[in-house]
């Protein structure tokens, strides 16, 4: 069998990495909101280590952005954690934590594996960097099936228990991360009316 590769992205993977995007997120999606080349470039001169992709027989099937921020626990949108998709004024060289903005794979690809490794990739981005933890603002796009009958506290509490399965925060638990926070407003997402879940993985070397 063919194993995952995952290696950082360079801007030669360019028009790969835009061909997952446009097989994730195809029209009506706006074509706006994929990834630039100028966000790509500035990935990987702002924190090469943090900008990832995976291969699978020489394909790219899928990618990973993060940057260092000094976590404060503070509510945050995605657009300010992750400088509207450049990362430049938001990344910390100096942070403690590695934050993960972005997690694509082609839908082609799905059910192989290949997120979960990438994120073994960012937990070892962890352990080598020496930080506390990786973490992520979380969809959890199942929750507008549920709006009217839980409030989002209680929606993350039933998906922790087991008792609900939503898509993403349903596989972020079979990862070993742990939901800190709702947070209002995160970013514009119909699914999850809005709401993200700040989730956290801990360094398990420290």
């Amino acid at each position: 069998m063919s194993s995952i590769q995952v290696r950082p992205y360079t801007l030669s993977d360019f028009e790969g990495l835009l061909g997952v995007q446009k097989e994730a997120f195809p029209p009506p999606f706006p074509e706006e909101l994929w990834w630039s080349r100028n966000q790509i470039e500035a990935h990987i001169t702002t924190f090469p280590k943090g900008a990832l992709l995976a291969e699978l027989d020489g394909i790219v099937v899928g990618s990973a952005t993060s940057l260092l921020i000094a976590f404060d626990g503070k509510p945050h949108t995605w657009d300010e954690v992750a400088d509207h998709g450049y990362i430049q004024k938001s990344h910390n060289p100096a942070g403690d934590s590695l934050y993960g903005i972005d997690l694509c794979v082609r839908p082609s690809y799905r059910g192989k594996g290949i997120a979960g490794a990438l994120y073994e990739a960012r937990k070892e981005t962890v352990r080598q960097l020496g930080l506390k933890r990786f973490i992520a603002g979380c969809r959890i796009p199942n929750y507008h099936e549920y709006a009217n009958q839980l409030d989002v506290d209680s929606y993350v509490e039933a998906v922790e228990k087991g008792e609900i399965k939503d898509l993403v925060l349903s596989f972020m638990l079979r990862q070993g991360l742990r939901p800190l926070q709702v947070m209002p407003n995160y970013l514009e997402d119909e699914e999850s009316l809005d709401y993200a879940v700040l989730v956290e993985w801990r360094n398990d070397q420290l």
